[in-house]
């Protein structure tokens, strides 16, 4: 899909909720579309400050992101870490991600066979997909050879994860204590 055909949609998008295309929603978007990369909300907000033109407060760069969220102009990916990470998606194949819990790294890919499978478990359900992500979380090839995933895989009464809460933190909601 041609830029300019997204910046026109998400214009159509901003005045169908009485919004504007301000020259800071503007920046925004340009500068989503033009990465190519995952990138978070302060990499974002970054970038915008390093560049000349109108100045673009914090604020507006997550207001402007729930905007783009919202209408499926992008999407966003938890990392595992505690930040999400954004990328633009229209005009681009499906894929999914593996993201290393060491060092962040993402690596996207797309597999014909887990896609049939995850149609073929839908079918059988009688579940309509309307979409979906698939995150792999483990460590890169880089990382395994450094020697930290065997870190983090260290048996044990309960293998140690980065993924685990703290002890004594609390559950949250739709979690079970075993």
């Amino acid at each position: 899909m041609k830029h300019q055909t997204i910046r026109k949609s998400f214009e159509g998008f901003l005045r169908g909720h009485s919004l504007k295309m301000t020259p800071q929603r503007r920046r925004v978007f340009e500068k989503t579309f033009e990465t190519h990369e995952h990138f978070s909300a302060e990499q974002l907000y970054g970038w915008l400050r390093e560049e000349e033109g109108p100045a673009v407060s914090r604020a507006t760069v997550y207001r402007t992101i729930g905007l783009l969220l919202e209408g499926g102009f992008i999407d966003s990916l938890d990392k595992g870490r505690g930040e999400l990470v954004y990328e633009h998606t229209l005009g681009h194949k499906h894929h999914d991600h593996m993201v290393c819990l060491e060092c962040g790294r993402i690596e996207e890919f797309h597999d014909d066979a887990i896609e049939e499978l995850q149609r073929e478990a839908a079918r059988r359900r009688g579940f309509q997909i309307v979409n979906h992500d698939h995150r792999l979380l483990g460590y890169c090839r880089a990382c395994v050879r450094a020697g930290h995933a065997a870190a983090a895989l260290k048996p044990g009464p309960r293998a140690a994860s980065k993924l685990d809460p703290k002890p004594g933190a609390e559950s949250g909601p739709g979690t079970r204590k075993n």
